[in-house]
Order: C-alpha cells, then sequence, then structure tokens
C-alpha cells in the first residue's frame, strides 16, 4: 500500500527530527551527549524488532553483530579508508550480514528455545574472541574519526539522528511491502504463510540479514561516539539486556525503540545516583519482558492503545473503490480441467484417510467438495495443497502433475486455499494483508475495489479490530486477488449470518468470470453449495460416494443419509 506507506515514514521522519530539534535546542551539552546514545542503542533495538518482533523468532546475539561492524569500522579508520565514518559503518553492516545469514541458517529448522540456545552459543563464543583481540588503534592511541563537519559532540548528535531517522524511514517502508508482510504473516503461521506463496526460508534469512545490517551500523555508530570500544561492550549480557528491553518497549515500532533506548542510556545513571546495584537494572528489564510476553502488550502498544497511534499506524481515510476498478479476469491454459485428482489415497498408519478418491474441477466452473465431519476433506485438500506429500495418486493442475512439487511451489504456480480458521497475522492492515497474498500486483484503487465486492472492511483498518466474520472474508479476498487459476474455499462461510452467507455464494459463483479462477468449495452449507457450485462431489469416510450437478447429488438418498444424517430405506427409495 504505497499511499500509506510513505504517510506513515512522513509521520516518522517529522517524529523523529522534531525530537531531535526539542533535544538540539532545549538540552546542555552534556546531555546532548547523552541522547546521542539514545539514538545509537535505538538503532540496535530497531535490528532486534525486525527479527524479533516482526518474524517471530529469538536472536540472543545482536551486539555480536554490532560488534562485528564495530572492528570493521575500527580497521577502516586505521587504514585510511576513502569515504569516512558515512562509508564505513555501511561497509561494518554489510560485514555483519553474513553472519546474520549463517545465524539464520538454523532457524530454518529451529524454534523456540532451541534457536536461542544456538544465538546464544554465538554470542559466548563471538565474545571470547573479541575478547582476545585488541580493537583497532587502541594500542597506538588512534580514535575512530567523526565525519567532516560532526565532530563536535553536537554535530555528531545531528550526524546519529540522521542515520537513525533514514533507518527508520527505510524501515517504515520495508515493513509495509510483501517482505515486511510476509516477517508478520511466518511470524503468525508458516503454514498459511506458505500456501500464500511465501517463501518461509527466503523471510526468515532475510530478517536475519537485515537485522544485522542494521546491528552492524550501530555498532560503528557507537565506535564514532566512544572513539573506541570494548569486547564488553558487545558482550552475551548485553545481547540478553537488549533482548529484554525490545521485548517490553516493541523495539519494533519506532517509539519503542526510542522507550527502550532511554531506558538502556539513561536507567544506569538514573541506578548510580541512587546508590543501586547496576544488575538490579537487568533484573527489571527481564521483569518488564515478562510481563509483554504474559500479556501480550509492549510499552509501545499500550501507548497507541492510549491514543498516540498516529505515531506508528497509518490512519488514511480512503473511498471505497467502485466494482469496475477489480482487476481484469486472468486468462489461463486452454486445460479442459484446471485441477484434476487421480485416485487419491492417504493413509495414516493402518488409517486410511482418504481412499481412492478422484475428483475434477473444470475450467471456468465452481465445483463443490461435501460430507460429513470425518469424511476426509480437509486432509484431501492438505494434500492437493502440498502440505501432506506422502499419498498415492495423482494430482493434476491444467494437465500436468504437481505431485513434485512442495507446498510454497504449489501456490506459485497457482493453487491457492483458505482455512477453515483464519490464520492473518493480526498486526497486518487488511489492505497489506491483500497486498502480500496478491503478491503485490494490485494497487491502492484495486485493492479497494475487491474488498468492496466482498463487503470486507476498509484497507486502513487493522485486522486485530476486525470480527471473526470479517475475516472469513478477507480470506477469500486475498486469494481472489491473486487471481490464481484455481481456489479452494475452505468453509468460507463459516461465521456468516443466513444473509451474508447467501451474498458470499452469490460472490464465489461470480468468481470465474470476474477473475478467471476455478474454485473448489469446501463446505457444510447447502444454500451456499446450491447457490456458488454447478457440480458437486460427495466424500464420505474418504470415499467418493457421488458426483455431478449440484441438484442431482443433493437430491440422492445416499447423500442425503450420508452427509444430511437422513434415515432413508435406500433399496425402497431406489
Amino acid at each position: 500500500m504505497k499511499r500509506a506507506s510513505g504517510l506513515n515514514a512522513l509521520k516518522t521522519a517529522v517524529s523523529i527530527i522534531s525530537l531531535g530539534l526539542i533535544c538540539l535546542f532545549l538540552l546542555p551539552a552534556y546531555w546532548v551527549y547523552l541522547v546521542t546514545a539514545v539514538f545509537i542503542i535505538g538503532v540496535s533495538l530497531q535490528s532486534m524488532g525486525i527479527v524479533v518482533g516482526r518474524a517471530g523468532m529469538i536472536s540472543l546475539c545482536q551486539m555480536s553483530f554490532a560488534g562485528v561492524g564495530a572492528w570493521t569500522v575500527g580497521y577502516l579508520n586505521l587504514a585510511g579508508f576513502p569515504g569516512g565514518l558515512p562509508v564505513w559503518i555501511v561497509i561494518g553492516g554489510l560485514a555483519a550480514v553474513p553472519f546474520g545469514v549463517a545465524i539464520g541458517l538454523p532457524a530454518l529448522r529451529l524454534r523456540g528455545i532451541n534457536l536461542a540456545i544456538v544465538t546464544l552459543g554465538f554470542a559466548v563464543a563471538f565474545g571470547v574472541v573479541l575478547g582476545s583481540t585488541t580493537f583497532p588503534g587502541q594500542t597506538t592511541f588512534t580514535l575512530v574519526a567523526r565525519p567532516t563537519g560532526f565532530e563536535s559532540d553536537t554535530g555528531y548528535f545531528v550526524f546519529v539522528v540522521g542515520v537513525y531517522c533514514l533507518i527508520a524511514v527505510a524501515i517504515e517502508f520495508l515493513v509495509r511491502s510483501r517482505l515486511g508482510a510476509s516477517w508478520l504473516a511466518v511470524r503468525h503461521s508458516e503454514r498459511a504463510a506458505a500456501s500464500l506463496g511465501v517463501s518461509v526460508p527466503r523471510a526468515k534469512l532475510s530478517a536475519f540479514a537485515i537485522s544485522a545490517f542494521l546491528a552492524g551500523i550501530a555498532g560503528g555508530l557507537l565506535t564514532g561516539y566512544m572513539g573506541t570500544a570494548l569486547a564488553d561492550n558487545f558482550s552475551m549480557m548485553q545481547s540478553l539486556t537488549l533482548f529484554a528491553v525490545a521485548t517490553m518497549v516493541g523495539a519494533h515500532f519506532t517509539l519503542g525503540a526510542i522507550i527502550g533506548g532511554l531506558l538502556v542510556a539513561f536507567f544506569p545513571e538514573l541506578l548510580r545516583r541512587l546508590n543501586l546495584p547496576q544488575d538490579f537494572g537487568s533484573v527489571l528489564f527481564g521483569i518488564g519482558a515478562v510481563q509483554a510476553l504474559s500479556t501480550g502488550e509492549t510499552i509501545s502498544e499500550t501507548f497507541l492503545r492510549l491514543g498516540l497511534k498516529w505515531l506508528s499506524r497509518p490512519a488514511t481515510d480512503k473511498q471505497r473503490a467502485a466494482v469496475d476498478a477489480l482487476p481484469a479476469a486472468r486468462v489461463f491454459a486452454e486445460a479442459e480441467r484446471a485441477l484434476e485428482v487421480r485416485d487419491l489415497t492417504v493413509r495414516y498408519g493402518n488409517v486410511v484417510a482418504v481412499n481412492a478418491a478422484s475428483l475434477a474441477v473444470p475450467r471456468g466452473k465452481v465445483v463443490g467438495l461435501i460430507g460429513p465431519n470425518g469424511a476426509g476433506k480437509s486432509t484431501f485438500v492438505d494434500a492437493i495443497t502440498g502440505f501432506i506429500h506422502q499419498y498415492d495418486g495423482e494430482i493434476l493442475f491444467q494437465g500436468t502433475s504437481i505431485d513434485a512439487l512442495n507446498v510454497t511451489q504449489r501456490a506459485r504456480v497457482g493453487i491457492r486455499r483458505t482455512w477453515q480458521t483464519t490464520r492473518i497475522a493480526p498486526e497486518l492492515t487488511v489492505g497489506d494483508y491483500i497486498h502480500l497474498s496478491s503478491g503485490g500486483e494490485l494497487d491502492d484503487e484495486q485493492i479497494d475495489a475487491v474488498l468492496a465486492w466482498l463487503g470486507c472492511p476498509s484497507a486502513d483498518a487493522l485486522i486485530d479490530t476486525i470480527d471473526a466474520g470479517a475475516r472469513r472474508l478477507l480470506d477469500v479476498a486475498g486469494v481472489v486477488a491473486a487471481r490464481p487459476p484455481v481456489i479452494l474455499l475452505d468453509e468460507p462461510a463459516a461465521g456468516q449470518s443466513y444473509a451474508e452467507a447467501v451474498m458470499l455464494g452469490q460472490r464465489i459463483a461470480e468468481i470465474p468470470s470476474r477473475f478467471g479462477s476455478s474454485v473448489l468449495l469446501i463446505e457444510h452449507d447447502m444454500d451456499l453449495v446450491r447457490t456458488a457450485c454447478s457440480e458437486v462431489t460427495v466424500l464420505d469416510f474418504g470415499t467418493v460416494i457421488a458426483t455431478g450437478p449440484t441438484r442431482d447429488v443433493l437430491a440422492m438418498p445416499i447423500v442425503q443419509k450420508a452427509y444430511m444424517g437422513i434415515d432413508i430405506d435406500l433399496e425402497a427409495a431406489e
């Protein structure tokens, strides 16, 4: 959503510049020097916010990445490398990226405490290496040179605030991009993210790489601030403190990073003046992190909830687009059948969940898949979309076998699905989700038109604020906006009223003509099935018991007995 991204970035830049000017003109020189550390720490916290707050992974080695950046800047300063500190900190950030990718690789398979142990182990090992290495220029008393024109403490404050502002604005654009939305999607549900065509490994590795880059920049800024560096500045305990503060304040928000910087920079000074042990600060940060995790609300989110939403959330007033702004229908291959399943059999040990079931979705049609609970419908859909990869039989997509493709690959070639329970990241806006789901191909007007066509909330609404029924419609809007060759809708009418379900059935029936997609509808609501589907296949105990035109199939006694629970004398009925 380009308009929202630009507006949010503008608000962020104005907020940071205003804060910097207030500090510059109202605070004494000594306090300006101290506040410089707030913004440097804020960069470190923003790096933590990407990997922890947005991608939902644990990293306990961010200060190790900062150490790579700091030592790189030290060597470049000692060698007199051209460009000065502005160039050196970028090179230092790039030097940290390979380490971030290396740490991100275990995250492809590890989660939670296991990933925490890996990153903590790296922090310990890196601390040992730094502890045995003297900072470049330290023995010759060669301090890191500040940028020309910014040599004074006040000048360096302006430089640091400028760097922080550039990073914050870049992050605002990044998090509103498809990559940023994919981080939140992976954090909330890796399965749902993969079904949108999101590469989960790419999302995780990119989060670690960008996070390491920002941490490396923070390390370089710190060397310019202090003139030199010590291994203790980048120790394991510093990383643990940074993680606790980032969790407590919500460092993935610009406001949170600044609050966290204030706490880390000034809390030790407060403890010193109160004659309290410095370790007491770490204890309080840990308690704050536990509180944030237990309540699910960080300090930043508390401020936003109390009315400061304008600092970190877009709030535009869009006009709902007309239906004629809908994206044009796609034209796909001339295959007679968009999707065909031949003799699909799925076993869980000795249990046969689906037994030699076949189904076809003709191009440009809406086909229903119905059956009682436990009939095997969800297993059937999971096999088609690749979440179950151990099965017998064959699945053909537009006449070509896709049995060798994984979940993400099937989604990218054009098989998209919804879920029985919504798995949309609540931190996204409605527009962000449609942008992610559609692959970023629709403009703002087209996104508004898709939402209006299905009766969804406006693009600026936070998903966290809309009800379950609206989220189900948003699921449908997401796959429709992508305009894939095949859409699998898994009980989209759940949570809808009768009138809403009828309207949804009419909309689903229009999908092939309006968007070019063929539809397989898995549903219990017979009114919706009658409205939307031209053909129906019925499963019972994993076996297809009937298939054909909707009206004819629903009138079959065997279907009424199996699906509707009507006890009929089948021999007499025949």
